[in-house]
Order: structure tokens, then C-alpha cells, then sequence
């Protein structure tokens, strides 16, 4: 681990989990089944546990880790083998932007949803974006071996691939303080986003 990872692994990594369970618990049911999909570690969705703890959340990773802190099983990055409807909610944080086939994927997660699906992502606005972003994903991802297409939607593009997945947009924010104040003004800005998401009727 480098000197950047060091600094991102002690002050920001423990940080973000934190913040982000808090963020996107209320977003979540309050009970059912929660697919959680590029689950990683599987910490972000022990962290959501802690607040909601009448959820079932299951893991799905392209590379699964060992000592992950749910249950995770592997699976292609595109194509969730389970039927349609059976989670009641599906979570998605910081994966659309490493899908090889990303409107794929988000469509086979509203397939696989009988309610919502939760998403963090990144936003592709504002100065700077897709060069500070490949830079957090390098530091974030690259030495756990993650794929990294850099593949970062703008505003108008989420929004049309929502739409495009069937898919209608409940709630969403563009303005995350998601690091401490020395690195938020870098690193936070308008570069993420968190939305929920529901099937148009």
C-alpha cells in the first residue's frame, strides 16, 4: 500500500462507509430482501445492517473477497441469476460506473427488483470531472484488482438511461459530503450522486 492509499485507507475509506450507511439507510426498506450488487467488502451493507436490522442483504460481486462481512456469491458483472421481482430492493454503490455493460446492468437490476433500486454513483459534471474521477478510482480500486472502464455518466446521460431501464426517479441528490472538509472540496463538489429509483407504472 502506498503513501495515497495509507491516507485514503485511515481517513477517508472508514469516513465514507459511515457517512454513506447513514445516507442510504432511510432510502432502503425498512424490511425485505436487498440485493446488494458489486457488494465488495460487503462493510457498506454491515454498516446498513447496524441501522436497519429487519433487512436481508445479499451480495453479488464480479470478484469476490475473501472474509467479506455478508454473504457474497460471483456473477458475470451484467447478467443476476434470480428471477424477476424477487428482491424487494436493489443497491448499487459506486458499480454502475465499473460495469462493462452498464445500461445492461441496470436494467437486470430493475428486472430483478419487485420495488426499488438505491443508487451512488458518480456525476461526469462540472471542471475537472472525468480526470479527478479515473484519480479516485486508481486510488480506491486499482490495488484490489477492480475494473477500471472509467465509464462516468453526466446528469443528462443518467437520466436517460434511467428512463431507458423502465425505471423513474423517486428521489435524488447531487450535492454529497461524502469526505472531510480539507478533501471535499476536491473530491466531493458535484461528482456523486444518490438516487432512488422505481418502475414506471
Amino acid at each position: 500500500m502506498n503513501p495515497i492509499e495509507l491516507v485514503h485507507e485511515k481517513s477517508v475509506k472508514t469516513r465514507r462507509v459511515r457517512v454513506l450507511a447513514e445516507m442510504l439507510a432511510p432510502l432502503l426498506p425498512t424490511s425485505g430482501r436487498v440485493l446488494d450488487i458489486g457488494s465488495g467488502d460487503g462493510a457498506m451493507a454491515a454498516a446498513i445492517l447496524k441501522r436497519k436490522p429487519n433487512l436481508t442483504i445479499e451480495g453479488i460481486d464480479t470478484l469476490v473477497r475473501p472474509g467479506t462481512a455478508i454473504p457474497v456469491r460471483a456473477f458475470d458483472g451484467v447478467h443476476i441469476d434470480a428471477p424477476d421481482g424477487a428482491y424487494d430492493c436493489c443497491l448499487l454503490v459506486d458499480v454502475i460506473h465499473h460495469a462493462a455493460e452498464p445500461e445492461a446492468l441496470l436494467r437486470e437490476a430493475a428486472r430483478v427488483s419487485s420495488g426499488s433500486l438505491v443508487i451512488k454513483d458518480h456525476l461526469r459534471d462540472g471542471f475537472a470531472a472525468r480526470e479527478t474521477l479515473r484519480f479516485m478510482d486508481r486510488v480506491h480500486n486499482a490495488r484490489y484488482g477492480v475494473s477500471l472502464p472509467y465509464c462516468y455518466w453526466n446528469s443528462g446521460e443518467w437520466r436517460g438511461n434511467i428512463a431507458a431501464a423502465g425505471l423513474t426517479i423517486d428521489l435524488w441528490y447531487d450535492r454529497l459530503v461524502l469526505y472531510p472538509w480539507w478533501a471535499n472540496w476536491i473530491f466531493g463538489r458535484n461528482l456523486h450522486v444518490l438516487t432512488r429509483l422505481k418502475k414506471k407504472v
